[in-house]
């Protein structure tokens, strides 16, 4: 039903139940997709992203590259996983843009690189307060 997976993608069969891609879903190259998974309608998954057994991906959701996601966990509809990400946990909203390792909201993802990133002139201005209050 116009499903298109790409080479070298291995897609696992079901021990019990079935394994399924429902219909317009796209793949990529070099995906794993474990035993008992269901991929929703119309889902597009970038190259060589992995998804462990059981877990059940919604409808229109967009996975990027080189994602990773855990076995038993359900994806909603509509939510967007950037690449190189990684998820261990249901995300809670429908539709929700996530982002990193472990993913989480892309805002407040890119609100804390933007701190990480100050962390080495955080720490510099810490030692000198600390040293102040000690003398």
């Amino acid at each position: 039903n116009n499903v298109s997976i790409g080479a070298n993608t291995t897609i696992d069969r079901a021990t019990l139940g079935a394994t399924i891609i429902a219909e317009g879903t796209k793949l990529d190259n070099l995906i794993q997709i474990g035993h008992n998974v269901v991929v929703g309608k119309h889902t597009v998954i970038a190259a060589q992203a992995g998804i462990a057994g059981s877990t059940k991906i919604g409808d229109y959701v967009m996975i990027g590259g080189q994602v990773g996601l855990a076995g038993h966990i359900h994806i909603p509809n509509k939510t967007k996983i950037g690449a190189q990400s990684g998820l261990a946990a249901d995300p809670k909203t429908e539709g929700e843009t996530l982002l990193g390792s472990p993913a989480f909201e892309v805002k407040q993802h890119m609100k804390s690189h933007i701190i990480f990133r100050q962390l080495p002139e955080i720490y510099k201005r810490i030692q000198a307060i600390e040293k102040k209050l000690k003398d």
